[in-house]
């Protein structure tokens, strides 16, 4: 079945619709869609090439499908590879972007990209506040 058919029997109708206001934005929840868009050339289900990036305990897991693996296949057409949460952020986005880069989907590679960083700069630990400092009269009746 094309990419095509398939996104005009999805299109109004699958589980992954997040709809939230009337006349906004339609949102998806789909696997492999990077943005979370709904739209074709994002769709995880409609297309034979998708890349999904998700958050794990270990770091980034970056899954692909397999474009000509058969469909009467035992284990699902994927691939992954994973980067580690200490490898940081500049050889993750460099596998990141080798990935969609390497002729898979080129036209996908601005939004693994953002979306790596983004899962990247929620992994990271947020600093502590410093103590804030007492100032004016507080201050001054703190001294004497």
């Amino acid at each position: 079945m094309s990419t095509d058919l398939q996104w005009l029997l999805i299109r109004k109708y699958n589980s992954f619709l997040v709809k939230k206001v009337p006349e906004g934005p339609i949102f998806s929840r789909e696997p492999g869609n990077l943005l979370n868009l709904h739209s074709h050339k994002y769709s995880g289900l409609a297309n034979a090439k998708t890349i999904d990036i998700q958050s794990s305990e270990s770091g980034l897991q970056i899954t692909t499908r397999k474009s000509k693996a058969s469909p009467h296949a035992v284990r699902p057409a994927r691939s992954t590879a994973s980067v580690r949460n200490r490898s940081g952020g500049r050889r993750t986005l460099g596998v990141v972007a080798s990935v969609a880069k390497s002729g898979y989907r080129p036209d996908l590679r601005a939004a693994a990209l953002g979306r790596s960083s983004a899962l990247l700069a929620a992994q990271k630990e947020k600093k502590a506040s410093p103590p804030k400092k007492v100032r004016g009269k507080k201050a001054a009746a703190s001294i004497a």
